[in-house]
């Protein structure tokens, strides 16, 4: 490696280090700021918070080291056009591309160090943090419920007013969903004035005692007509006691790899192989209600052509005119029946099938996320180096404001493409994808400029055929003046 290879890679590791150190403190911070209503006031002990924020650090990498390599890439090359070493460079024969050779080994590098750690620490990291914070549920079952929101507990979603006590316990204004079992609607409603988590750290059972309260429970008909009523049972209570199994809510074990239905706790074998089965079993519905609802309504696979014999063409055109006025009355309320009975079921199973569309979409957009990672270190490095050539200022004024610019709206087009790919309304792939194939021209052209030598914006560029085009115009309209 020559002097110049080992010099610019020295000069870009220490920038990039520092960088990537205080961004990452950065993120912690705001980390820290997000669970601060589950970290505070619970007595926990200095290890759990030590364990909790480390679990949660290899989420931060994905948006840490993009950031950190466009930013370090800016004031690296800033610095050298500033100081005048790009044109000592140039002027002894040394192009960009020379220059940028030993720092795109090294970014690609980066790029398959940041591949790894996503496809196995983050999911990993992930799947140790949310069971951490199921753990200490048992251990500190405060912790499990935040103030003014619904929390996962159990078979229970509870949402508290407020929490007193000295650990917490002490509920006020108790809201309470129980989860249902084969339905997809919330079944009971329970809210309470007051309510006191008890619990012992040898039992995996948490006590929640609640005091003067109502419960709210929806009742199903059997007959359909009777369900647009909406009945309900409602009933008062002094004093009621709902145990909560957290066996199951707080079942991890270290040595085995029992990993959740959670997109961001698999790798991409792991995804791939989800997919494989989620794919399956979201076709075999599709054929089994269209075969379902093909049978209710009386359709066959092969219908078998109807004869035109003599009995069909005695057949009147209308066949309510066969029966009396009672029995017509009581086809034509079983059709409608029949028909608004079909057009319920074709929207639970259309709705159904949607949430299972979305979940193949949320994994597929993980699959992808990974690998959009990596190709975003090149992509980084590709804008930051030639902007920095460009714009020739390093330190932390100008390269931060652009950096900043930059990585914004590669993170705003990368969260928006992931929504609407989640939500079925764009292909997965190019939502993951979007805000890379957007700012790669950008990369593209700051790369041809940066090695032309020529500015961030050419303004002749723009100036002058504006300027042609209304001298055409005074030309064309005022030729006595043009004369003169």
């Amino acid at each position: 490696m020559k002097i110049l290879d080992k010099y610019l890679l020295k000069t870009f590791l220490i920038t990039f280090t520092t960088v990537f150190v205080i961004l990452f403190f950065i993120f912690i911070l705001q980390t820290v700021w997000l669970f601060i209503s589950e970290l505070a006031g619970k007595d926990l002990d200095l290890i759990l918070v030590v364990k909790f924020l480390l679990f949660s650090m290899p989420r931060i990498i994905p948006l840490v080291l993009p950031l950190s390599v466009l930013l370090a890439s800016i004031m690296t090359f800033g610095n050298l056009a500033e100081n005048y070493e790009f044109a000592a460079m140039k002027s002894s024969g040394i192009s960009l591309q020379r220059a940028m050779r030993s720092l795109i080994v090294f970014i690609f590098v980066l790029s398959i160090v940041a591949f790894w750690f996503a496809n196995n620490v983050i999911p990993y990291a992930e799947y140790k943090f949310i069971n951490f914070r199921k753990n200490i549920a048992q251990a500190k079952p405060a912790m499990a419920i935040a103030e003014g929101q619904f929390n996962d507990v159990g078979f229970y979603n509870i949402k508290v007013n407020k929490k007193s006590g000295e650990n917490g316990n002490i509920l006020t204004g108790v809201t309470i969903h129980e989860k249902p079992t084969n339905t997809g609607e919330n079944k009971t409603v329970i809210k309470a004035k007051s309510g006191k988590l008890m619990s012992n750290e040898k039992s995996s059972i948490l006590k929640l005692v609640l005091n003067d309260g109502y419960y709210y429970q929806d009742v199903t008909p059997k007959k359909y007509e009777d369900r647009a009523k909406l009945p309900f049972i409602k009933g008062a209570f002094k004093k009621q006691i709902i145990n909560i199994d957290l066996s199951e809510l707080n079942k991890t074990d270290d040595d085995k790899e029992n990993i959740s239905n959670t997109n961001g706790m698999l790798n991409v074998s792991e995804l791939r192989y989800t997919l494989d089965s989620l794919n399956k079993n979201l076709d075999n519905e599709i054929i089994s209600f269209s075969e379902n609802i093909n049978q209710r309504v009386g359709i066959r696979k092969s219908p078998t052509p109807l004869k035109t014999d003599k009995k069909k063409k005695d057949l009147p055109n209308n066949l309510l005119s066969l029966y009396t006025t009672k029995e017509k009355s009581d086809v034509i309320k079983m059709a409608s029946s029949n028909v608004t009975s079909n057009i319920y079921s074709i929207e639970t199973t259309q709705n159904d099938l949607k949430e299972k569309q979305r979940d193949i979409n949320k994994h597929l957009t993980a699959l992808y996320e990974k690998f959009v990672i990596a190709f975003a270190c090149f992509l980084m490095f590709f804008i930051g180096a030639p902007l920095g050539a460009i714009i020739r200022k390093g330190g932390l004024g100008l390269p931060i404001v652009f950096a900043v610019l930059i990585f914004i709206t590669f993170h705003f087009i990368n969260t928006f493409g992931k929504r609407l790919s989640q939500e079925g309304a764009m292909n997965p792939f190019i939502g993951s994808w979007m805000s890379s194939f957007i700012l790669l021209p950008l990369a593209v052209l700051l790369t041809y400029r940066a090695t032309n030598d020529n500015g961030l914006i050419n303004f002749d560029a723009i100036t002058t055929p504006i300027s042609q085009l209304f001298q055409k115009i005074s030309e064309r309209f005022f030729p006595a003046q043009n004369q003169k």
